[in-house]
C-alpha cells in the first residue's frame, strides 16, 4: 500500500514537472514570436565564416561601425544616434554573435578573441576601410582587442563605458548567465530564462547602465552642458582621428 502510495506520488510530481516545463517552454516560444513581431529583423544579414550577422546601415562617407554591449543591439545605437549625425558618414550598426537577430556558428563560443576576428572579417566583407569603431560596454572591450590586434583595420576607436579591465568576482555577479554546459545553456534558454529576464528587467537594466557615484554626477554635468552647447554629438568625433582613442568614464556594465 505504502509503495503504490509513493509510485502514485512520484508519478503526479512527474507529470506536474513536465506540465510546469511545458508551461515554460510555451511562454519563451510566445514571447519569443512577440518580440519578433515588435521588432521584426530591419537590416541586411552576411555570412561569416558560420556566423549570420544582421546589420543595418545608413548613409555616404567616412565609416563609422558600433557595437553594442551585454543584452542589448543594434537599435541601441541606431535609434539613439543615427539621426544626430549630418551627412559624410557611413553609419553601420551590427548585432554581436549571438545577440539580436545574429546567429553564432554551430561550435562558437562567443569569447572575446573569437568576436573580434568575426568583427575583423565583417569589416573585410563589407568593404569598410578603416572605420572609426564606437564600442559601448562590453563592445568597448570588443573595439579595445580589435585596436590592439588589428591597429591597421580601423582608423580609432571611441569607448562609452567600456569594459577595460577583469572585475573581482564577475562570474559570482553573473549569476545564471555563466554556464559552462552548452546543455544546461539550452535548456535555460527555452524554459526560465526568458520569463525571469522580464520579471526582473527594470532592476536589471538599472544596475548595468546607471551611472554610480562620481559617474552619476559627471553624467549630470555632462547633460547640462550639452543642452547648453546644443551640439550634435558627430562634431566631436572628429578627435578620434589617426587612431586616437575616446572615453568616457567607466559605469557599472559589462
Amino acid at each position: 500500500m505504502l509503495v503504490s502510495i509513493l509510485l502514485w506520488l512520484v508519478a503526479g510530481l512527474s507529470v506536474l514537472a513536465l506540465v510546469i516545463v511545458a508551461c515554460l517552454v510555451a511562454a519563451t516560444l510566445w514571447i519569443a514570436a512577440k518580440a519578433e513581431r515588435l521588432v521584426p529583423a530591419s537590416g541586411n544579414f552576411v555570412e561569416i565564416d558560420g556566423s549570420r550577422i544582421h546589420y543595418v546601415e545608413t548613409g555616404e562617407g567616412r565609416p563609422i561601425l558600433f557595437v553594442h554591449g551585454l543584452g542589448a543591439q543594434l537599435h541601441q545605437f541606431r535609434h539613439t544616434l543615427f539621426e544626430r549625425f549630418g551627412p559624410g558618414y557611413r553609419l553601420i550598426a551590427l548585432d554581436r554573435p549571438g545577440s539580436g537577430y545574429s546567429v553564432r556558428a554551430r561550435g562558437a563560443t562567443g569569447r572575446l578573441p573569437e568576436q573580434v576576428e568575426i568583427i575583423r572579417r565583417f569589416i573585410e566583407t563589407l568593404g569598410l576601410e578603416r572605420p572609426l569603431v564606437v564600442g559601448h560596454s562590453l563592445g568597448g572591450a570588443v573595439a579595445l582587442t580589435l585596436a590592439l590586434e588589428h591597429p591597421g583595420a580601423i582608423s580609432g576607436i571611441a569607448l562609452l563605458a567600456p569594459l577595460t579591465h577583469p572585475e573581482a568576482g564577475a562570474r559570482e555577479k553573473a549569476g545564471l548567465l555563466y554556464i559552462r554546459s552548452r546543455l544546461w545553456r539550452w535548456i535555460m534558454a527555452y524554459t526560465v530564462a526568458i520569463p525571469t529576464s522580464l520579471r526582473y528587467a527594470r532592476q536589471t537594466l538599472e544596475f548595468i547602465f546607471a551611472p554610480q557615484g562620481r559617474s552619476r554626477r559627471l553624467h549630470d554635468r555632462w547633460r547640462r552642458m550639452a543642452r547648453a552647447e546644443a551640439k550634435p554629438f558627430p562634431c566631436n568625433l572628429h578627435r578620434f582621428r589617426s587612431g586616437r582613442t575616446g572615453s568616457w568614464p567607466h559605469r557599472r556594465a559589462l
